[in-house]
């Protein structure tokens, strides 16, 4: 065979396979929100998770009291959060803020007693299939080997990457890892009315950052800093998730919108994995909302989204960070709110506060485990499942009341108990999962959405059964209700799982 006369046909050909495949792999995001839309799409595995743990550690855990804000507090002329007067609290335990700055806590995080072996296999066990460690917050302390700040983890403090060790363990055990940045809001985060404060020293300028104008949008040198720390972050951990607290949201930042955006996504092309931007667009429509996943703080939807988001709240109703008064919610409470949520198209980011010598709480602890304890029973009608045609019934209604923010943040203090009669509704190809919030006293569910002749459904219903329990249980569908009998005591706490099953259409 004479393989020159076919040489031209040949490289024609292989020209019209390579050349899409070029062009595929060449593609890049644009700082340009129409360039975003025209590829992006949240990754499957972030939609399948539903569950994952929000990591709070840092230096304002050190005082153990106040909150995750303790550097702020501790200069502010009134603020009691839970009743403590932190100025007060902080001149009458550890000396005047001239003398003993907030600086003067990062010798004393520790981190001893810090495994991060145990802390993943907790996690694990948890039921949780992502973790977001906090990766800077606003005090500008870096949980990280950052390039671009003598305050981080391996300079003073632990004197370790606690950040890398926390992250190579994770994906060891198949977790996703987000990291989160609240950097942002470090520019306003510190007082200064007191010229005697250490946070007027202008040794520790880095640190405190210069007196600003809140109102006044972020110099270039500060938006060159926040890109250079975030990048950063990005570059050495390759997060799954990179998350944003408010203040990014804030008109000043503009400029850097589309570009970290850009840049992320741009990243996930070349790590060949599917990424996930979260921002909380709080007080400003900063970030288009189907470009990324929002994120609403301590708050959830009142209604199903055909968009996927996330809610991320505390474990305790006071501090994001461990403290030693704090408030904590019940578990049965807080896996209500993973039901009610996943089936409204979200999924639940659960934040702990681990103490400064690197332990988890007990009371951390037994909630994450009664998760997981749930979840091994309960996780077929959480784990992938999709919204249903309709979110749920009952009286319980979440997300009401009024806050000075755009979503639903902070209205999870309006949150009420749920009874029997709240029903949540997940779907699974052609398999219907109803979750009832609390258990009956008779131990009879009744369902009036799936009632017969509800405009719901449009096929029988074939079978009912007791994900939650492994009794026989029997149903029975109404013009009122589908009505199901356990005959017997609550099998597990919290909510209460069928699987459903449709008859085909003759």
């Amino acid at each position: 065979m004479n393989n020159q006369r076919h040489l031209p046909r040949l490289l024609a050909f292989a020209f019209l396979i390579a050349g899409p495949l070029q062009a595929q792999e060449a593609f890049r995001y644009e700082a340009d929100w129409d360039s975003i839309r025209s590829h992006y799409e949240c990754p499957k595995w972030f939609r399948d998770a539903k569950f994952g743990i929000f990591v709070f550690w840092g230096p304002a855990s050190v005082p153990q009291v106040g909150n995750d804000k303790y550097g702020r507090w501790m200069y502010a002329e009134k603020y009691a959060p839970n009743g403590i007067d932190v100025r007060r609290y902080h001149k009458d335990h550890f000396g005047p803020q001239s003398k003993f700055g907030y600086k003067d806590f990062f010798p004393r995080f520790q981190m001893e007693h810090y495994q991060p072996e145990e802390w993943v296999s907790l996690f694990v066990d948890s039921g949780a299939r992502y973790i977001v460690p906090v990766a800077e917050m606003h005090d500008g302390y870096a949980m990280y080997a950052s390039k671009h700040t003598r305050w981080n983890v391996v300079d003073v403090g632990p004197k370790r990457d606690v950040m890398r060790l926390l992250v190579d363990e994770a994906r060891a055990n198949e977790l996703k890892v987000g990291l989160s940045s609240h950097f942002a809001w470090n520019r306003e985060f510190y007082p200064k009315w007191d010229p005697t404060f250490d946070t007027n020293d202008p040794q520790y300028q880095d640190l405190y950052g210069k007196p600003v104008d809140k109102d006044a949008a972020p110099t270039q040198e500060f938006l060159d800093h926040w890109w250079d720390r975030t990048t950063d972050i990005v570059d050495q951990y390759q997060p799954d998730i990179l998350w944003f607290d408010f203040g990014l949201d804030k008109p000043g930042f503009a400029p850097v919108h589309k570009k970290i955006m850009a840049h992320y996504y741009n990243k996930g092309l070349e790590w060949n994995k599917g990424v996930v931007f979260q921002d909380k667009n709080m007080r400003f429509e900063s970030f288009p909302e189907d470009l990324m996943v929002l994120d609403i703080e301590r708050g959830r939807r009142s209604e199903a989204s055909k968009l996927p988001w996330q809610t991320d709240t505390a474990v305790g109703k006071i501090s994001w960070t461990w403290i030693i008064n704090e408030n904590y919610k019940s578990s049965d409470f807080l896996i209500d709110e993973l039901v009610d949520i996943v089936s409204k198209n979200g999924n639940l980011l659960l934040s702990i506060g681990p103490k400064p010598d690197g332990t988890i709480g007990e009371r951390e602890t037994a909630i994450l485990r009664d998760f997981g304890a749930w979840l091994k029973i309960n996780g077929e009608a959480i784990y992938g499942t999709r919204p249903w045609k309709v979110y749920g019934e009952g009286p319980a209604k979440f997300a009401a009341g009024k806050n000075r923010f755009k979503h639903q943040h902070h209205t999870e203090y309006n949150d009420v108990e749920s009874v029997a009669a709240d029903i949540r509704f997940t779907s699974k190809n052609e398999t219907l999962y109803a979750i009832s919030l609390a258990w009956p006293e008779d131990g009879t569910f009744q369902i009036e959405t799936l009632r017969r002749g509800s405009p719901h459904i449009t096929q029988p219903i074939a079978s009912v059964d007791f994900i939650s329990g492994s009794q026989k249980i029997t149903w029975e569908q109404t013009d009122e209700a589908l009505i199901i009998q356990t005959n017997q005591e609550k099998p597990c706490e919290a909510a209460y799982a069928f699987r459903i099953r449709f008859a085909p259409n003759e």
